[in-house]
């Protein structure tokens, strides 16, 4: 007789509905974990990320990336993430080594960035390399890094060593980085 086969596993959007428990370790423990590989999985894990943030409790949230070209931040349910995460005292970081897509393509996420502008610091590196610079989440107890921006393809998870090596990095790049993409445009 045979045996009924096991369940797929979630997608990361049946993931991202998924209640989670409130302990932020407890709540990075449903996120992904290991390695990515592909536009698509790379998308989904921010998905499921900022989905989550709230519930993880993290306080400081880093995104970084050249240009944010291939991140899902025009989508109407990841800005509702972010601004759901953002309500609670909590601070955001912008790293880029230029904003010219988010503006011109992620218009969701420019307007929500004037709402809450007293939240976010943005900030841009226009002289990195585009292969140097990272392409990353980084939170209190999980980080995304992508390390091959062509295939899409990186890690993500809770290693510790991973952690402390990519923040190492981003804060390299944020001492070397300048205040960009203003909230507003001031004209006369």
């Amino acid at each position: 007789m045979n045996e009924p086969a096991a369940p797929p596993p979630p997608s990361a959007e049946v993931a991202a509905a998924s209640p989670l428990p409130s302990a932020g370790v407890a709540a990075a423990s449903q996120l992904p974990q290991g390695r990515i590989d592909g536009r698509a999985a790379f998308q989904a894990a921010i998905r499921v990320a900022l989905a989550q943030a709230q519930v993880a409790g993290w306080r400081e949230i880093i995104l970084c990336d050249g240009d944010f070209s291939d991140w899902p931040l025009a989508e109407r349910d990841v800005v509702q993430s972010i601004s759901a995460w953002s309500k609670c005292g909590r601070h955001i970081t912008l790293l880029a080594r230029h904003y010219d897509h988010v503006r011109a393509h992620q218009a969701r996420l420019v307007s929500w960035r004037k709402t809450w502008s007293h939240i976010i610091e943005a900030r841009g590196c226009a002289n990195a390399d585009e292969q140097d610079f990272p392409s990353a989440i980084l939170t209190p107890d999980w980080v995304l890094q992508r390390t091959d921006l062509v295939r899409c393809t990186g890690w993500c998870g809770t290693e510790v060593r991973r952690r402390v090596e990519l923040r190492e990095s981003v804060d390299e790049w944020l001492r070397r980085s300048a205040p960009a993409f203003p909230a507003t445009t001031l004209g006369l």
